[in-house]
């Protein structure tokens, strides 16, 4: 459409697109471009195109520039050659780039503002005193590629506040990060160097992941290093070829996504936000977030309802639930009736049964009347891939499904796991408990393999565009755009699935990150209560640590378990003794808990950490040097 038509039938121009972008715009309301298909087409003057949406409202303009139809394409038919009032669009350069500086601008506000800096651009911040020591304590533990993301955007937006008449100042990047002045030291945690990492240049096989230095790091060190190296797997590589992946050790315990309070998650986020774009930074890949956005949706049913809408519903009905109950009920169907189905998942339904289905799921499926005993296989597995296709937004979420995307950009697979470690854990909880839930299952089909005939890449290429490919996507792209990201969004799948394990956890460095956090914020603290105590001595501005109970300074620790009739009991410390230990031993003196160890878990609760589920392989000698404040806490808890 020209844009003369779309001025007469009347338009908003939402958003600018450069035409050098990497990465698609995918959303569910907005025009989609998708991941670049090599097709030579004539050069272009212009370097970028705006996204269009019809609007009522004919009389629209720019009231900081140039109308919104200003600058377009000439009309031939009225206007004469050399028309002053027609500019030549080689001409529009400056005028694009502008419109890009202003578009990248907001972006990096916005970028600011979800990492919680929003202080760094906007002056009215800096007299809320908790947000400036906030952002000052999180700054403090960034690493140099992470600090180097912020800065670079600060830089940006900077620029472009310069260009805006109602901001006269700024606050300079140098200020921001400037070094520590000499009475400040840096936090230190044992163990570990004076950044809280240990050496980058550590002895690491090829596949050992590395999750004590920060990925951004690690990508910065292999850039320096390997400037002409390109991806050498294919993306196309079967099954045996994918790098049997492991974790090295951590004697602190590996940490799960859910084995974290809340306050100390909201943290974790934050830095992987920051993280995760230093990362894709560090590669060269430029990455620009979507919002999210408004659609239509249904109030109450179980297809085409957004994931939010269905547990709310399904909370009312089993507290707790995580998971939409409609998509556990299939998949626990699909797995009692038999795994061994051969081309389960491959082969579909019959289109009008399956239709007939969906209708008497949502009158009958809550009232419990459904009859599942004559649902086959083939059908139920059609109905959890519509449950899937149908969600109103997209299960990796408009913001985040670009980068999901960009991470076969990658160029080695080592990094494409780590990126995809941080989206996952962006991810809201929702979306990522359900996406858990769904790998977990393609896992289970495909260990029965020799006799459904489902293999790692026969499932990731049937769910790939049931999982990409939400509900009006197919419309918004041509067929040769769908065929060429076939193969990249199905190795993304083949990437979920075979590495769940490793996926869904934290990684050790940004927990370093958390636990100096949480000392950084108790030391300020500190200071702030002795400022207003004046009458008590200090002699030191580290933060009040609680004394190390006698039974620990002898080399045991008191654990609690304030849930059951044994309330504590006394362990001793020694180098092999591990979490999983310290149940054994409290179920063995404690005959009456009616629960199996593995719904128990040993909490570590305060000194550096707000609250932490312990994995069952942690070794609590290590773990106390690490944090000798805390408490321990045996608790039931439902997974």
């Amino acid at each position: 459409m020209s844009r003369q038509q779309q001025e007469s039938q009347g338009v908003v121009l939402t958003g600018y697109h450069s035409n050098a972008e990497l990465l698609p715009k995918i959303g569910p309301r907005a025009p989609v471009s998708c991941p670049p298909v090599q097709v030579h087409e004539p050069a272009m003057p212009r370097t970028g195109h705006y996204t269009v949406q019809q609007n009522q409202n004919t009389h629209l303009a720019d009231e900081s520039g140039p109308s919104a139809t200003e600058g377009g394409t000439k009309n031939s038919t009225t206007d004469p050659p050399n028309s002053q009032d027609s500019l030549d669009e080689l001409e529009m350069d400056d005028y694009w780039k502008e419109v890009e500086n202003i578009t990248k601008g907001e972006q990096e506000e916005a970028w600011l503002t979800e990492a919680g800096l929003a202080r760094l651009f906007d002056d009215s911040l800096a007299e809320d005193q908790d947000q400036e020591e906030d952002s000052a304590v999180f700054l403090s533990t960034l690493t140099r590629s992470q600090a180097a993301a912020v800065e670079r955007r600060v830089t940006t937006l900077q620029q472009t506040l310069l260009r805006r008449r109602n901001r006269q100042h700024v606050p300079d990047v140098r200020d921001i990060f400037r070094p520590p002045e000499k009475h400040e030291e840096p936090i230190e945690l044992k163990g570990e160097s004076e950044n809280g990492q240990k050496d980058i240049t550590s002895a690491e096989t090829e596949t050992e992941l590395n999750v004590e230095v920060a990925f951004s790091e690690q990508a910065l060190t292999y850039r320096d290093n390997h400037q002409r190296a390109k991806v050498t797997a294919s993306p196309n590589s079967p099954d045996d070829k994918l790098p049997n992946f492991k974790l090295l050790r951590d004697k602190t315990g590996q940490t799960r996504i859910g084995d974290l309070s809340p306050l100390d998650m909201k943290k974790v986020r934050r830095l992987v936000l920051v993280e995760s774009t230093a990362l894709f930074d560090t590669a060269g890949i430029d990455l620009k977030a979507d919002k999210a956005v408004k659609v239509k949706t249904k109030e109450s049913g179980l297809f085409g309802v957004p994931l939010a809408t269905l547990l709310e519903q399904d909370h009312r009905r089993a507290p707790g639930t995580k998971v939409p109950l409609i998509l556990q009920r299939l998949i626990n169907h699909i797995e009692e009736e038999g795994l061994d189905t051969e081309g389960l998942l491959r082969i579909p339904g019959a289109a009008t049964r399956v239709k007939l289905l969906c209708q008497e799921f949502e009158t009958s499926f809550y009232d419990g009347t459904f009859p599942w005993q004559q649902l086959k296989q083939h059908d139920a597995a059609s109905l959890l891939k519509l449950f899937i296709r149908e969600l109103p937004l997209p299960l990796l979420t408009v913001e985040y499904l670009n980068a999901f995307f960009a991470v076969n950009k990658f160029p080695t697979k080592k990094q494409q796991l780590q990126a995809l470690n941080l989206l996952i854990l962006l991810l809201p909880e929702a979306n990522r408990d359900t996406l858990k839930a769904l790998v977990e299952f393609f896992h289970r089909v495909i260990d029965h393999q020799d006799k459904n005939k489902m293999t790692l890449n026969n499932v990731s290429v049937v769910m790939a565009p049931n999982i990409f490919m939400f509900k009006g996507f197919r419309s918004k792209v041509t067929e040769q755009q769908e065929f060429s990201m076939a193969t990249s969004i199905a190795h993304i799948v083949r990437l979920l699935i075979r590495y769940q394990n490793l996926l869904w956890t934290i990684p050790k460095f940004i927990m370093t990150q958390v636990r100096q956090q949480n000392m950084e914020s108790h030391r300020k603290q500190y200071k702030e209560r002795a400022v207003r105590k004046l009458l008590k001595k200090m002699t030191t501005d580290k933060p009040p640590e609680k004394a190390v109970p006698e039974e620990s300074s002898q080399g045991f620790i008191r654990v609690q378990a304030p849930q059951f009739n044994k309330v504590s009991m006394a362990v001793q410390l020694t180098g092999e003794l591990q979490a999983a230990d310290v149940l054994t031993r409290f179920l063995s003196q404690d005959s009456s808990v009616a629960v199996e160890q593995e719904e128990l878990c040993l909490y570590e609760i305060g000194g550096n950490i707000k609250e932490r589920c312990l994995d069952g392989e942690t070794y609590m000698k290590d773990l106390f040097e690490l944090n000798p404040t805390a408490e321990w806490v045996i608790r039931a808890v439902h997974r």
